[in-house]
């Protein structure tokens, strides 16, 4: 069966976001030619699920191609329908049941990046099976959270933590089950 990971970064006071959904404090670690596993992350995977909101930042900031590259499916979680590009849907039903069968197909592993509300959708119903969490060295204050309350307590078991010369610190847990 397929994995659900969460390959993230937050602020060490635990934001994904600022206020306004401003993810510019992500660039204090930016260094050319590091990835911090991200490409070698995502060679293990082939579908891509994502809120609408992060969706728009990425495809405004970053392009098109930077989740739909043509060789995986992405799923854009939206209240508002809208057709279909290349393999992009934006899929409106219900979350659970998407991932459920998703989870039962072939194929490798899928990526969720985000947001907030579409990652404590999938913790309320204890689908994230792995999670990689780069924490930035900065403390925003306030934004949007990574974790809401109102999610059930899930036991993590501890992979690795790997240190970055530019401060950032990469968490990697596996849901314990």
């Amino acid at each position: 069966m397929r994995k659900i990971s969460l390959f993230i970064a937050a602020s060490l006071d635990g934001y994904i976001a600022k206020p306004n959904d401003d993810l510019s404090f992500l660039k204090i670690v930016e260094k050319e030619g590091e990835d911090y596993g991200y490409a070698k992350f995502t060679d293990t995977i082939d579908t891509v699920i994502i809120g609408r909101k992060t969706y728009d930042y990425v495809l405004k900031e970053i392009g098109p191609y930077h989740y739909d590259n043509g060789s995986r499916d992405v799923y854009v979680i939206t209240r508002n329908e809208r057709v279909s590009v290349g393999r992009t849907t934006f899929y409106t039903g219900d979350l659970t049941k998407l991932v459920e069968r998703l989870k039962s197909e072939q194929g490798k592993n899928i990526y969720c990046d985000g947001g907030a509300e579409v990652i404590n959708e999938l913790l309320k119903h204890d689908l994230i099976d792995e999670f990689i969490i780069s924490i930035i060295p900065i403390l925003l204050g306030n934004g949007t959270r990574l974790f809401k309350d109102g999610r059930p307590e899930q036991t993590l078991e501890f992979i690795t933590a790997k240190t970055f010369e530019t401060g950032l610190t990469q968490l990697h847990y596996k849901r314990k089950k």
